[in-house]
C-alpha cells in the first residue's frame, strides 16, 4: 500500500529521473507532462495521489497556476515545487500559494526522498488535527466514516435518515465495530451538529455511582458529595448523549432513564425539583436486548422506547472491502501521533490481514496497526510486524536482520524455549532456524537467504560459523 507520487514536468528526462528516485524510495509514481493533466490526476482525492512534485516552468498552464488551482480543489494535498533556476522570489511566491517544500533541479534521489517523506508526515499531521477538531467539535460527518462495503453503505443510508429527525436510535453490533463513530456521524449530520456529544459507557460505571454520574447530585446529598455536580444528561443539554452498552444499566436506573425519555427532565440526587433537558439519545449495545427482556434483566417498556430506529453495524469480517482503507487511516493516524513515517504495508501483509477473521473487529485492527507502527523501523510493515495475526515471532540476527519463528513452537522444529520452559539463546535459535530453512528449501541457498531476509554472503558465513549441514549436490549458485 505504497503512497502515490505524481510527477509533473514537461521535460521527459526529468520525469524519468524523478520517477526512478520516487520508486527507489518505495513509492508508486505517476508522471504527466503538463498542468492540465496534473489537475485531472490530482484534483479528486479518490484518484489516490498523495504528493505532487510540480515543475514551476511549463508551457501552457504554468506550474504556479496549476498550484493555485490544486490548492482550491484539494487544500490538504502536499505539493513540492521544482525549479531549475532557484529564484528566491518565485519560490517564496509558490510557498505562499500553498507549496510545502521546494528543491532545485537536478536533485539527488536522497533529497527527493526526504522531501516526499516530510510532505507525507505533514499530511498525516494535518489529517490528525482535522480529525480531532471534528471529533471535539461534534462535526464529524458520514464523509469521515470509512464505509465502502455494501453493508456499511446501508448503515450510512439509515444513519442519514435517522439524523434528519429526533427519533431515538439503537445501534447494534459486536464489541469494537465502531458504534460510537456511527453515533458521532449521526450527530454531525443532524441539526445538533456542533453541540455537545457526551459518551457514557454504562458497563464501566460502578453500580452505586450510576445515578449520580447520569443524573447529577446536589451538595451534601450523600457522603462525599462536597459539591454540586451536573450529570451527563445536563452536560449533553442541546446536544447528544451516547449511552454505550445500555444493556448493562441496573433495573432501577432503567426506570429513571425511561422517565427522562418520556418527560424530558432529570432528577438529580438530593434535588427538590426536576430539571428540563433537551437531549438526543443514541444508545448502543452488543447484547441481545430482546433476550434480556425475556429473562427479566431489561425493562420491556424501555426496550421499545430505545429500539425505535435500530441500526446494525456489521463485524469487520463482513466488510473486508473496507479493511485497506481502515489500515491506511490507522497508519496515517499513528504516524502523526508517534512521529513515525511508515509508508504502508507490503502486499503480503495486506493479504494476511484480509484473510484474518478479526474477532475483536475494528478495535483489534486499530491496536494491531498501532503496535506495528510503534515497533517499526520506518519501512513497509511486514507480516512479522503483526505477530498476533501471523503467528510469527520476529527475532533479530547478528547482522541486524529480522528472522521469524512460529509463535507457538510446541509442534515446530525450531524451539524458542528449552525443556525447562526457559528461553533459549538467540544464537541457538538462529542456528536451528537456518538449518531448518536449509533443509526445508532443499539446500537452495538463494531461496534460503531470501526467506530469512539476509544476504547470501552472510548466510554462508553463518553456515561456516555454526558448522551447518548443506548437501553439496543441491547447493546452487544462482
Amino acid at each position: 500500500m505504497a503512497k502515490t507520487i505524481l510527477v509533473v514536468d514537461d521535460d521527459p528526462t526529468q520525469r524519468r529521473l524523478m520517477q526512478a528516485a520516487a520508486e527507489k524510495q518505495g513509492f508508486r509514481a505517476r508522471v504527466v507532462e503538463n498542468g492540465e493533466k496534473a489537475l485531472e490526476e490530482a484534483s479528486d482525492a479518490k484518484n489516490g495521489v498523495d504528493v505532487v512534485l510540480l515543475d514551476l516552468v511549463m508551457p501552457g498552464l504554468s506550474g504556479m497556476e496549476t498550484l493555485e488551482r490544486l490548492m482550491e480543489r484539494r487544500p490538504d494535498l502536499p505539493v513540492i515545487v521544482l525549479t531549475a533556476t532557484g529564484g528566491i522570489d518565485t519560490v517564496v511566491q509558490a510557498m505562499r500559494a500553498g507549496a510545502i517544500d521546494f528543491f532545485v533541479k537536478p536533485a539527488s534521489p536522497e533529497r527527493i526522498g526526504i522531501s516526499i517523506r516530510n510532505a507525507l508526515k505533514l499530511s498525516d499531521l494535518r489529517g490528525e488535527v482535522k480529525r480531532l477538531t471534528k471529533k471535539s467539535g461534534g462535526t464529524m460527518s458520514f464523509d469521515d466514516m470509512i464505509a465502502g462495503a455494501p453493508l456499511m453503505r446501508q448503515v450510512v443510508r439509515l444513519g442519514q435518515r435517522a439524523a434528519a429527525s429526533s427519533i431515538p436510535i439503537l445501534i447494534l453490533g459486536e464489541s469494537g465495530v465502531g458504534k460510537e463513530v456511527a453515533a458521532r456521524c449521526i450527530q454531525g449530520a443532524s441539526e445538533r451538529a456542533g453541540k455537545p456529544f457526551i459518551s457514557v459507557n454504562c458497563g464501566a460505571i460502578p453500580e452505586n455511582l450510576v445515578e449520580s454520574i447520569l443524573f447529577g447530585h446536589e451538595k451534601g446529598s450523600f457522603t462525599g458529595a462536597t459539591d454540586k455536580k451536573l450529570g451527563k444528561f445536563a452536560e449533553a443539554d442541546q446536544g447528544t448523549l451516547f449511552l454505550d452498552e445500555v444493556g448493562e444499566l441496573p433495573l432501577d436506573m432503567q426506570v429513571k432513564l425511561l422517565r427522562v425519555l418520556q418527560e424530558g427532565e432529570v432528577d438529580a440526587v438530593g434535588s427538590r425539583r426536576p430539571t428540563k433537558v433537551d437531549v438526543r439519545i443514541i444508545s448502543a449495545t452488543n447484547r441481545d436486548l430482546a433476550q434480556q427482556v425475556k429473562e427479566g434483566r431489561f425493562r420491556e417498556d424501555l426496550y421499545y422506547r430505545l429500539n425505535v430506529f435500530p441500526i446494525e453495524i456489521p463485524s469487520l469480517k463482513d466488510r473486508r472491502e473496507d479493511l485497506p482503507a481502515l489500515v491506511e487511516h490507522f497508519v496515517r493516524r499513528f504516524n502523526a501521533e508517534e512521529g513515525k513515517n511508515v509508508p504502508g504495508l507490503t502486499p503480503e501483509s495486506m493479504a494476511m490481514l484480509q484473510s484474518y477473521d478479526w474477532p475483536g473487529n475494528v478495535r483489534q485492527l486499530e491496536n494491531a496497526v498501532f503496535r506495528a507502527i510503534v515497533l517499526s523501523d520506518g519501512g513497509m510493515l511486514k507480516p512479522e510486524d503483526f505477530p498476533q495475526i501471523s503467528g510469527l515471532i520476529p527475532t533479530m540476527n547478528a547482522e541486524g536482520h529480522v528472522a521469524v519463528v512460529p509463535a507457538n513452537d510446541v509442534d515446530q522444529p525450531v524451539k524458542i524455549s528449552d525443556p525447562a520452559g526457559e528461553l533459549r539463546t538467540l544464537e541457538a535459535i538462529e542456528r536451528d532456524l537456518i538449518q531448518y530453512a536449509i533443509d526445508h528449501y532443499s539446500g537452495h541457498m538463494s531461496e534460503v537467504a531470501r526467506r530469512l531476509g539476509i544476504g547470501r554472503s552472510t548466510l554462508y558465513r553463518k553456515v561456516r560459523e555454526y558448522d551447518l549441514k548443506v548437501r553439496d549436490d543441491l547447493d546452487e549458485v544462482g
